[in-house]
């Protein structure tokens, strides 16, 4: 049952990170889980079969998520761009009481028990990032065309350290990041491009995604292992901190996801409607999600 669950995690992160304005950490902290993420990533080897049979789940349903959804949220974000961003909202949201519980945990075993100055300073600056970020994305142009040439795989390589280590961070979109660097569209056509020449196959074109996307891949793995480390240091070191930055990042995230997708010029009633029940709707999920999950 909780591998069932951890894979229907993994498939909402997966997703997660393929919307602009999204963040797939935002995500894990909503459901209750990014804790216990850093930790199996940051010290994998460490217990490498325990950590690997949490892991596991959660990539197979990111693999799923990403790859398996992308046609289909092309088509949301396309036609019903509005509800589909204000419900990643409500999923969003629905991990806020779950995270303001630990919060209170860790600033309780503080002198005095109460929140201070640096937990308010945290908070208001990533909030201010969390809002400054979507201001700084650029138009984004056509998909790049890119050959299996060196300078393609060194572009792609940090890409993917760039953006695993953006999608790690609570409230910071990896994609809207690619975005930002003019390349979203060029990786979202290979990922939709993969599972149309798998379909179809043709091996050819399967082998130029393929090509394309490990490089891209690589520095994903890469990117984690090297964020991951750091923010396990963070909670460590400045629990209460962290958790206050993290708190002020997903505040921002409803700014950034409708923002960064051009929802609020795409308004109808029904689709503010529609949106705003299933916002609801996936914020329960998302608190039941981080509910069941141990602290």
């Amino acid at each position: 049952m909780k591998a069932i669950l951890d894979l229907l995690r993994g498939i909402v992160i997966g997703i997660a990170n393929i919307i602009p304005g999204v963040s797939g950490g935002t995500m894990a902290v909503s459901m209750g889980i990014y804790d216990k993420l850093i930790g199996a990533v940051s010290n994998l080897f460490k217990d490498f079969k325990r950590n690997l049979l949490f892991l596991l789940p959660l990539l197979i349903g990111m693999g799923v998520g990403i790859v398996g959804f992308g046609k289909l949220l092309e088509y949301l974000l396309e036609y019903h761009v509005l509800a589909t961003c204000l419900t990643f909202v409500g999923l969003i949201l629905g991990g806020v009481p779950v995270l303001w519980v630990h919060l209170k945990g860790s600033v309780s075993k503080k002198p005095g028990g109460r929140l201070g100055a640096s937990e308010v300073a945290c908070f208001a600056l990533l909030l201010a990032v969390g809002v400054g970020l979507p201001l700084l994305q650029g138009s984004e142009g056509a998909v790049k065309a890119m050959s299996l040439s060196v300078g393609s795989i060194v572009i792609l390589f940090l890409l993917g350290v760039i953006a695993s280590a953006t999608m790690v961070i609570p409230g910071v979109s990896g994609s809207m990041v690619l975005m930002v660097l003019g390349y979203y569209s060029t990786i979202l056509a290979q990922v939709t491009g993969l599972l149309d020449s798998l379909l179809a196959r043709d091996w050819a074109a399967l082998g130029h995604c393929v090509g394309l996307l490990a490089p891209f891949g690589v520095g994903v793995v890469l990117g984690i292992f090297l964020i991951a480390k750091l923010i396990e240091w963070l909670f460590k070191k400045f629990p209460s901190q962290t958790y206050a930055a993290i708190i002020g990042l997903i505040v921002a995230s409803p700014f950034g996801i409708l923002y960064s997708s051009g929802a609020l010029e795409s308004f109808s009633t029904i689709g503010l409607i529609v949106g705003l029940v299933l916002g609801a709707a996936g914020g329960w999920v998302t608190w039941l999600m981080g509910e069941k999950e141990p602290a």
